[in-house]
């Protein structure tokens, strides 16, 4: 088996690979012992604020309303493969509902600079799914890639 070596990106390396949006995988915590709750996500990317964006999708008999109403901690996975080797981006923190009535105007601005994929990954029709949109208040974000060789 090869052995790969990774290198930090810098800041505009995970802005260009982040671009305005794309899929990945949000975590939330869980009690001691247990698996996180895992689920593939749409999210979008402001290069301006450094913020992420996400639309979760709530349907009456998911846990999904359970585990993000008790604000926990949460990470974002991002990944990449390419011809130039793997690129990864996790991004840690604490979701924020975007509530019309919360929606200030950097929000606003911020949501218009972003792109967040509608991906059908449901087994329902989407128009019978309620969608809710959330900010991630990041304590932490890193980008990792892997290292080209000499």
């Amino acid at each position: 088996m090869d052995s790969t070596r990774s290198v930090q990106m810098d800041d505009d390396e995970r802005m260009e690979f982040l671009g305005t949006g794309g899929t990945g995988v949000v975590s939330f915590a869980t009690d001691e012992g247990e698996p996180p709750y895992s689920l593939p996500v749409s999210y979008g990317y402001d290069a301006e604020d450094d913020g992420f964006y996400l639309r979760l999708a709530f349907d009456t008999d998911s846990e999904k309303d359970g585990v993000v109403s008790e604000n926990r901690p949460v990470s974002l996975v991002v990944y990449d493969q390419t011809d130039a080797g793997w690129q990864s981006v996790v991004a840690a923190g604490r979701l924020e509902e975007v509530t019309e009535a919360a929606i200030d105007s950097d929000v606003v601005q911020a949501m218009r600079r972003i792109h967040i994929p509608l991906v059908d990954v449901f087994e329902r029709h989407p128009r019978e799914l309620t969608f809710r949109f959330f900010r991630l208040v990041t304590t932490e974000v890193s980008g990792r890639k892997e290292a080209t060789s000499v």
